[in-house]
């Protein structure tokens, strides 16, 4: 988990136990092809499934280094370059970075897994209006948003290769589907309006009980992450984590992502209210401070669930002390 899966890439490796199913995953892509114009904004052919689990960690079927890259050579090693960005954050843009995370641990198989979310086909959809800004935003300014937020660091400038490179990769990802038509596997990572529970009756106890249970084999009970040999989850709290004005410090929005890309091991087996539980116990910690929360959602109600934000919690409710 983490903004939210939190498994941070290794040394890019293909596993000799996936060799059969990348063949087959790379015939159906070649088949597709890249950019002709034959794809549509259903088809799932470029996502790994939901329901794959841990051993698919490394996989990509969309790869750089198998699929179609634009002629022009200086931007397809753009693309190569956005791909090792999105997996290796911290060691190639460290500059911007302020933790351990990776672009990757919040956006599975670097964002092309299905319900974690994916990255495939939403470049087009900018610029976009979001409520948290108050403005249209372009994708580089949801990027650099990014890097303030989820990666507790500071945001590239327009120009920097690191940021051309991740904006090259994701516009790469929507190569041949529907120009400005958002993908069906677009915001599957919600709790219904109708499921959330009143934050006064989220239980962070409960929470760690189900943490424990089904979430320490990867991150550990520290919550700090464990290596997988493949993989190495993130940390969820604490110095090295995301920023209390990232997404994930939402109890919701964090609990959308546990709900349907978490446990590795099994995804999709928590239920709605078992994630929101887990959700609060993992903001329950103490986390790095955003400094400009109180700019955020300008001229419009502040979200609920944001429990590390003064303005709608004068205190965190299930702040705990390291």
């Amino acid at each position: 988990m983490a903004e939210a899966e939190n498994v941070r890439k290794k040394k890019p490796v293909r596993s000799p136990v996936l060799a059969a199913s990348l063949l087959c995953w790379m015939s159906v892509i070649l088949a597709v092809g890249c950019g002709d114009g034959t794809t549509t904004a259903t088809d799932t052919t470029r996502l790994v499934p939901s329901t794959a689990l841990l051993a698919t960690v490394d996989f990509l079927p969309w790869d750089p280094d198998t699929a179609r890259l634009p002629d022009d050579s200086a931007h397809a090693e753009q693309i190569r370059f956005g791909l090792r960005l999105m997996l290796e954050t911290p060691t190639l843009a460290a500059e911007y970075v302020g933790n351990s995370l990776t672009c990757g641990n919040c956006h599975l198989n670097a964002g092309q897994r299905e319900n974690a979310l994916p990255l495939v086909g939403v470049a087009s959809l900018f610029p976009l209006y979001r409520g948290r800004d108050g403005r249209m935003v372009s994708l580089e300014d949801r990027i650099r948003g990014c890097f303030l937020r989820s990666m507790n660091g500071s945001a590239p400038p327009y120009d920097s290769p690191e940021l051309l490179a991740l904006s090259a990769y994701i516009a790469w990802l929507g190569d041949g589907l529907p120009a400005g038509e958002s993908p069906a596997w677009r915001g599957q990572n919600r709790i219904p309006v109708e499921a959330r529970l009143p934050i006064e009756e989220l239980d962070a106890d409960l929470g760690e009980a189900l943490f424990i249970q089904r979430c320490t084999m990867c991150h550990g009970e520290d919550g700090q992450g464990v290596d997988l040999g493949i993989a190495m989850a993130g940390p969820l709290w604490g110095a090295n984590s995301w920023n209390d004005g990232a997404g994930a410090s939402r109890i919701y929005t964090f609990a959308g992502f546990i709900r349907h890309a978490m446990p590795l091991t099994s995804p999709g087996v928590l239920t709605d209210e078992e994630a929101q539980h887990i959700a609060a116990y993992v903001n329950s910690h103490e986390r790095p401070v955003f400094p400009n929360k109180e700019s955020d959602y300008p001229g419009i109600d502040r979200p609920i669930d944001a429990v590390y934000d003064p303005q709608v919690f004068e205190r965190n409710p299930f702040i705990r002390k390291e």
